[in-house]
């Protein structure tokens, strides 16, 4: 097995059990390792540290295990069992929601590894070279843990790193063969393209902000901008609002909010669906005309050179939002921008209440769900934050 050293007292954030090692901590690496091949990590003075997936870059290992120089036999079926016990644990996965995150890397330890659970069938996405090189393995270890699996989809052509290693990244099914599926959250039914679909082909990380805005929804004229497949619409609609219109971009994403509509609420009028750009949609609505909007846009800054450019859309979107507001409204507000910290959010968010000059008042303060978990070692997992405000 390649070992990699590090040089002298470079083995802080590992003693800290930090699951990445810096390209700037490598003393030399003995051995010529391939992308993904999984090698043991050891300081200055020969000690194991543990082992972890190489990869070109900036960060060199992303590690599995520590204090050890192999893997133990069947990691992946333990890894993935620890994490399935825990979701059962934490009352996820019940009749009335088959829709749940399985791996959320970092946060379960599999660093570089997605998987989302949707009814029967797993989508799995990888986000580094080790996890692209194992997914047969975690595939099969999948089949063993989640009962009633039928079918494992391989979804990463657009997420995995340094493509040039590798000629086999394909989207397509490592288990089963192509079916469609009707995945149940809370009891609402979804269909989940996540053939053509963005991420896994739904968005999990919203499901318990999705609850607390039917809390908020009766009686309530509510615009879902960037609605993408309906989510907050859809229980919005539950929730007794007197009127939804979604709204975006993309006419793929209409026509499946629509479906999810249609789906759950067969005979409603109260729904409408909009396929226009968000700013240009909010610049033509009428002041007060919704009192509950929900801002929910794709990530503006993918990387800290954009976080710049981002918190000027998010004070930008935000304001528009305080203008057109009904008195007494509430905004749901978010940012899924993994670069973007929660203060740099709140304070864009802050900078568009003032320029709006309204009484603003914060009621919650919003992040991903139990099923997305946050490794304590690892901070940089946080990613999704939001705000539930109320505006006079």
């Amino acid at each position: 097995m390649t070992i990699i050293y590090l040089k002298k007292n470079k083995e802080e954030s590992l003693l800290r059990y930090h699951p990445w090692v810096f390209s700037g901590a490598v003393a030399h690496v003995a051995g010529s390792p391939q992308e993904g091949e999984v090698v043991a990590v050891r300081n200055s003075a020969g000690e194991p540290m543990g082992v972890g997936h190489y990869q070109e870059g900036s960060i060199v290992c992303r590690m599995l295990d520590f204090f050890c120089d192999t893997l133990p036999q069947d990691f992946y079926y333990t890894r993935l069992l620890a994490a399935y016990r825990m979701r059962e644990q934490l009352q996820l996965i019940t009749p009335d929601n088959n829709t749940y995150r399985l791996v959320h890397g970092e946060g379960d330890f599999l660093p570089g590894l997605i998987v989302d659970v949707y009814d029967d069938t797993a989508v799995l996405q990888a986000h580094s070279a080790g996890m692209h090189r194992d997914r047969h393995e975690i595939a099969e270890a999948l089949c063993r843990v989640v009962p009633n699996l039928k079918n494992v989809y391989y979804k990463s052509e657009s997420t995995l790193p340094f493509r040039r290693a590798f000629n086999d990244i394909k989207d397509g099914y490592l288990v089963g063969s192509e079916s469609t599926c009707l995945a149940t959250e809370n009891g609402l039914t979804f269909a989940i393209d996540w053939l053509r679909g963005q991420k896994t082909g739904f968005f999990v990380d919203q499901r318990e902000n999705r609850a607390l805005l039917q809390h908020y929804a009766q009686g309530r004229q509510v615009l879902n901008m960037f609605c993408y497949t309906g989510g907050f619409s859809v229980y919005a609609l539950r929730g007794g609002a007197k009127r939804v219109v979604s709204v975006d971009s993309s006419a793929k994403a209409i026509q499946l909010t629509e479906q999810n509509v249609k789906r759950n609420f067969p005979d409603t009028d109260r729904h409408t669906a909009v396929c226009r750009d968000a700013f240009d949609f909010l610049n033509d609505i009428r002041p007060e005309e919704y009192d509950l909007i929900v801002l929910d846009p794709p990530a503006f800054a993918k990387h800290r050179d954009a976080v710049r450019n981002a918190l000027q859309g998010y004070k930008r979107l935000n304001a528009k939002a305080f203008e057109k507001i009904a008195p007494g409204g509430l905004l749901f507000t978010f940012s899924c921008s993994q670069a973007v910290s929660k203060e740099m959010f709140r304070l864009a968010v802050f900078s568009a209440a003032a320029i709006s000059g309204r009484k603003v008042r914060i009621l919650h303060q919003l992040q991903q769900p139990q099923d997305h978990p946050i490794n304590i070692y690892h901070p940089e997992g946080e990613y999704l934050k939001g705000l539930v405000l109320y505006v006079e």
